[in-house]
């Protein structure tokens, strides 16, 4: 069966396929190709006749991940130039008043897309919710702070897109008023910087944070020193002009150069401060406090104006550093006599390592390295912004505690997301080859269950009592402020990325 439905541009044709219809690849904004890769995003011209939405669409363009991190996720990488679309699963597009999830994908802001097997929404079509995700710009063409152009254009893409779900997702059977956004990674950190950005007001009603934090927000002159070393890379000057004159493949050049700099040489004094804090040497483009869309960090604005809170889950996996650190053989340079080196590149006092020593005394150096980082680059800046958020809106948080059967990765990051999706037979190369079901069945239903009403079935997350719902095989429990002392040691000298 192939239903067609009319949207602001024109009619699109899906698939139908065991009672779940797919709309793949529907441009949502115009494409940003040449100079418009530097400007705000526009709408998609109108189209006549009916535009088929049976394939996904492209991709921004980027480089594939490094080789041992491939071989657990894949990588991206389908060309074109309109892939600021998005992808529509419904359980009836003849429907009306259906919950509404909105994927707001990771990648570090320079990688990922819509189009990842594991990001598939059959199942939430199955059970009565229209899944939409989106892409938005990456890298240099999202991120790069640079002279002439709008900064942040990647968030100004995800408000894009959500105002586009707004005026087009009732054509699905989707509720425009009942949306709830929800993002893995830097797509959980976008997310936080939508609830607190003033203009995102009326276009989505709950949102559920995967393995973010609330404090990613560059300094710009931070952020324009890493775009001068893009420019000298190219040889070009800093400006829009000049690096709208470029393609995308001089421009993932000299991204993965630069990215590759700030990897090996993590020195503040040259990147900026906020570059290396908030970014931990993983990133090197991502959200700049620009005042418009981001005023600050994500968490001290919503402190500052917590009427914008809105009803939250928020989490991360019990061992989300180690994802960085196992794959790529650093986790296996920690030992007793470089763990202190390795915790000082990150500004970390080695008292902090004896806390979690004391703790975990079964724990290697690698792992109780892996375990500060975790708390540092995730933890501490979800239960942050978690509690920020609690003080005028219902807010649960979770921890994903089920360790995958591939050695040494315990519960790593990204682990929950094919759960989150019920995709796990998809991604037995990341989970190992028996995944539990019974577990997907869980995650997923409380999702389904929060954007339909906005309910989850454990208590909630207040500055008082931090209830934390751990999701784990073969079986789930609740706790009430887990692992605290590893926490208050961590706060005490470090601030949290």
């Amino acid at each position: 069966m192939e239903p067609i439905v009319t949207i602001t541009s024109g009619a699109v044709r899906g698939h139908t396929e065991a009672g779940v219809t797919r709309f793949l690849g529907v441009p949502y904004a115009a494409a940003p190709v040449g100079p418009k890769r530097f400007q705000l995003p526009r709408a998609f011209p109108a189209w006549d006749g009916v535009r088929e939405a049976t394939r996904m669409g492209a991709t921004c363009a980027q480089a594939p991940y490094p080789a041992p991190i491939h071989a657990l996720i894949g990588s991206d990488g389908i060309p074109g130039d309109e892939y600021l679309n998005a992808n529509v699963w419904t359980p009836d597009p003849g429907a009306s008043g259906l919950p509404v999830l909105v994927w707001i994908h990771g990648g570090a802001f320079v990688r990922g897309s819509n189009a990842r097997t594991i990001y598939d929404g059959t199942a939430f079509a199955r059970d009565g919710v229209v899944m939409v995700g989106i892409n938005y710009r990456l890298g240099v063409s999202g991120f790069a702070e640079i002279e002439g152009a709008p900064s942040n254009r990647g968030l100004h893409d995800q408000i894009f897109a959500l105002g586009w779900v707004r005026e087009n997702i009732a054509a699905f059977g989707g509720d425009p008023d009942n949306v709830t956004i929800f993002g893995e990674s830097a797509g959980a950190m976008s997310v936080a910087a939508l609830i607190a950005a003033p203009q995102t007001a009326g276009l989505f009603r709950r949102a559920i944070m995967q393995s973010g934090n609330g404090v990613v927000a560059a300094d710009a002159e931070d952020a324009r020193t890493v775009s001068a070393a893009l420019a000298a890379e190219l040889g070009i000057s800093a400006t829009a002009a000049d690096f709208g004159a470029l393609g995308p493949d001089e421009l993932r050049t000299a991204q993965n150069a630069v990215a590759l700099a700030v990897m090996t040489d993590p020195d503040p004094e040259r990147w900026g401060h906020s570059v290396i804090q908030l970014g931990g040497g993983i990133m090197s483009l991502f959200p700049v406090v620009d005042h418009d869309i981001v005023e600050g960090s994500p968490t001290e604005v919503l402190r500052a104006h917590p009427d914008r809170a809105v009803p939250l889950i928020a989490g991360t996996t019990a061992d989300e550093f180690r994802f960085f650190t196992v794959p790529t053989g650093l986790a296996a340079a920690v030992t007793a006599d470089t763990l202190p080196f390795v915790l000082a590149r990150y500004g970390i006092d080695l008292a902090v390592a004896q806390t979690y020593s004391t703790e975990r005394p079964d724990a290697s150096p690698a792992e109780i390295f892996n375990a500060i980082l975790t708390d540092r680059t995730f933890r501490a800046g979800t239960y942050d912004f978690a509690e920020a958020n609690a003080i005028t809106a219902p807010t649960h948080v979770y921890e994903f505690a089920w360790p995958t059967t591939i050695p040494g990765l315990g519960a790593c990051h990204v682990l929950e997301v094919p759960f989150v999706f019920d995709t796990i037979d998809e991604a037995h190369s990341l989970t190992g080859p028996t995944p539990p079901q019974t577990l997907a069945d869980e995650i997923h239903a409380a999702w389904v269950r929060f954007a339909t009403d906005g309910t989850a079935d454990w208590a909630a997350f207040t500055a008082a009592e931090k209830n934390v719902r751990i999701f784990d095989a073969p079986e789930s429990s609740t706790v009430t402020d887990p692992r605290s002392a590893e926490l208050a040691a961590l706060r005490a000298t470090v601030t949290p990325a």
